[in-house]
């Protein structure tokens, strides 16, 4: 074959040169752009790792924004915190000066004047906001958490940082958990309000070693007398009793008395104690339930003239819970709870639950939260009667675990000023017994019933004992106390009375699960409300099911926090002067100032807690920013070493690029000078 000078041509420049320009090409382009690559075909394997780490570089851009948000409102609440706990601090040393008796009227005023500057500033701190987006008010952050009178109106929504694949922290501290919270690890503590000094020797203390002589008194000289108390309340697991305590002598001591108590509780369930000023005080040995309650009233009759025997005939009409005492001068009635909710002409230690609901203006309000047997939570409206009500007992029927024929009296003045009286009647829905067909409510000495409706879109039909909701129960003493009663007993006409009377009140669950009625048409209700068990004061029934509003004990210390409320007890105590609880002055149904202190504790515990759970969200916050930074630089940097070009690199490698392209040049330059005499 004979080889040609373009066969040398084509053979060094033109393969090499196209090689070569296109090297030449890449290479300045990767020093012009930075990047190894621009586009996928240039490189698959390199294209896909890129757009990989970029996704990524993407995902941790998002996380680091989103920590970084969450860590601000994180830190901020934390700085909120410290103002609360420096408040508190402060507020516990003013109760503690004002506990230490040295104290004047002007003293005290001066303390609870300073007490109420530091509330006003804890509301404030309460409703922090950062850019208008208020801290404490769960994700409905354009809510004022907390009102003047110290209601939150948040929610309990959490909000959360996402932090990583499937990973979020909370960054929030709901106003719920905060000012609402539960503190599971507390027992309840409850105390009687009424004074008691020794009726035998004034001069001398009252104590647990003191005879029941010495606290029931005694006028005709004859000893032994024998006292009877009367006990009502709840345990701490939801049941309630009600007994009768005729079995001492008023010889034996008030430890005797106190042990009897313990054992109406149940065996080791609560510690009863005699406070240094008179007062019983029962505590809960069981953690985290707020159902403890306790009632009590005692009674002597000094009419005994035989020693070891006792009249009981005054004594016993207490059963009936009559209020105009005494019914002769020699009947002495103990009481132990005042709430300042009873005729003073009347003896309030008789009545328990028979009380009216409080009245401020156009609402009335009771003081017994509702709260579920099982997990101590407040009732919601959808919550059913039977979660809440002691089923065990039974009112009418002797059938256990049902709420079927318990009987509740309604009685009161409507929005009118008009007296009503009525009794809701919690009845069976038994399609094979004619006489058990749904609960109803009836007027008084009246035959006509009302049945109470289910919203069943298969058939309406009137609700079944246990299946009663607190929404109908609300709905039945709304159209009572509005006179919005059903035109027929109907599904249709119970509907439209609900509707008629929810245009002039609402009767409705607060916060704290307690019966609430507005008055819409007035500003100064006529309206009163008492809402009770038919058996309440009958002690030859079974105790009460379930109790609305009561003359019962003060609550001390409680699982659930209110801590609004709470501060306003514990100034109020300090406006009252009030050391103990004392329900001859001042607001009856105020703890005092030693129970404050307690109080404030409590609260203070509560929000440690608050705040090393804070504490504990930021700095899972601040670790995963710089954990977000640190994997960012690093994927970042790993992303360069795969796409960014090495300049130094690039450059040497065009200097080598365009050397071999001159030699080539030069190559192809001989070449084509060459004749034949050269080949040969």
């Amino acid at each position: 074959m004979r080889v040609t000078t373009s066969m040398y041509y084509d053979s060094i420049y033109g393969t090499n040169n196209s090689k070569l320009t296109k090297e030449l090409f890449d290479v300045n382009k990767q020093i012009a752009s930075g990047l190894k690559i621009e586009y996928a075909k240039d490189n698959v394997r390199t294209f896909t790792e890129t757009m990989r780490l970029d996704n990524e570089v993407t995902t941790l851009g998002q996380i680091k924004k989103s920590t970084q948000s969450g860590y601000k409102v994180s830190n901020q609440t934390d700085e909120a915190m410290n103002e609360f706990n420096s408040s508190m601090n402060r507020m516990r040393t003013l109760l503690i000066q004002a506990a230490n008796g040295s104290n004047d009227d002007i003293s005290l005023d001066a303390i609870a004047d300073e007490l109420r500057g530091i509330e006003k500033n804890l509301k404030g701190l309460a409703n922090t906001s950062i850019n208008g987006q208020f801290l404490f008010s769960g994700s409905a952050v354009n809510t004022k958490p907390i009102d003047e009178d110290g209601i939150y109106h948040g929610n309990n929504k959490a909000m959360n940082a996402f932090i990583g694949s499937n990973n979020k922290q909370q960054y929030n501290l709901t106003g719920d958990e905060l000012f609402l919270g539960e503190e599971s690890t507390r027992k309840r503590e409850i105390s009687s309000n009424t004074k008691s000094t020794n009726l035998i020797e004034p001069e001398k203390p009252l104590n647990q070693s003191s005879t029941l002589r010495e606290l029931m008194g005694d006028k005709n000289g004859i000893s032994p007398n024998i006292p009877v108390f009367y006990l009502r309340g709840t345990r701490s697991d939801g049941t309630a009793f009600k007994t009768k305590i005729d079995t001492l002598s008023d010889t034996d001591t008030i430890t005797s008395l106190l042990e009897k108590i313990e054992d109406v509780y149940g065996d080791n369930t609560v510690n009863v104690s005699l406070n240094d000023n008179g007062e019983i005080v029962v505590q809960d040995k069981l953690k985290g339930s707020s159902k403890l309650d306790f009632h009590m009233v005692g009674a002597i009759d000094y009419t005994d003239s035989t020693a070891g025997s006792a009249d009981q005939t005054d004594i016993d009409a207490l059963d009936s819970g009559e209020t105009t005492y005494p019914p002769s001068k020699n009947l002495y009635v103990k009481e132990f709870s005042k709430s300042g909710l009873v005729s003073p002409t009347a003896i309030e230690g008789l009545t328990y639950d028979r009380v009216e609901f409080t009245k401020k203006g156009s609402i009335l309000s009771s003081n017994v939260s509702q709260v579920l047997k099982d997990y101590n939570a407040f009732a919601a409206p959808s919550t059913k009667i039977s979660e809440v009500a002691d089923t065990s007992k039974g009112t009418v029927s002797t059938a256990d675990d049902t709420l079927d024929d318990t009987q509740f009296v309604l009685k009161g003045k409507d929005i009118n000023g008009n007296d009503y009286n009525y009794t809701i009647v919690l009845d069976k829905n038994d399609p094979n017994d004619s006489n058990k067909n749904g609960s109803y409510f009836t007027p008084d000495g009246g035959n006509t019933k009302y049945h109470i409706y289910d919203m069943d879109i298969n058939g309406r039909k009137a609700v079944d004992a246990d299946e009663m909701t607190y929404q109908q129960l609300l709905d039945t003493v709304n159209m009572i106390v509005t006179k919005s009663i059903p035109s027929s007993d109907s599904a249709d006409a119970y509907d439209q009375a609900i509707q008629l009377s929810d245009s002039k009140a609402k009767t409705e669950l607060s916060y704290d699960g307690k019966i609430t009625f507005d008055d819409y048409t007035s500003a100064n209700t006529q309206a009163t409300i008492s809402l009770y068990d038919e058996n309440t004061n009958d002690f030859t029934k079974p105790p009460s099911v379930m109790t609305f509003n009561s003359n019962n004990a003060l609550t001390i210390t409680d699982p659930k926090t209110d801590f609004f409320k709470s501060i306003d007890e514990i100034i109020t105590s300090v406006e009252d002067h009030k050391l103990y609880p004392d329900s001859s002055t001042g607001h009856p149904r105020n703890i005092g100032i030693e129970n404050a202190i307690q109080k404030i504790d409590d609260l203070e515990n509560h929000l440690l807690r608050m705040h090393s759970k804070v504490g504990a969200q930021s700095n899972t916050l601040n670790m995963s920013l710089e954990r977000t930074q640190i994997l960012e630089v690093s994927t970042m940097s790993l992303r360069s070493s795969v796409i960014d070009t090495d300049l130094a690199e690039s450059s040497l490698r065009l200097s080598q690029l365009n050397t071999n392209y001159q030699a080539m040049l030069s190559t192809v330059g001989r070449i084509s000078k060459l004749s034949l005499v050269n080949y040969l």
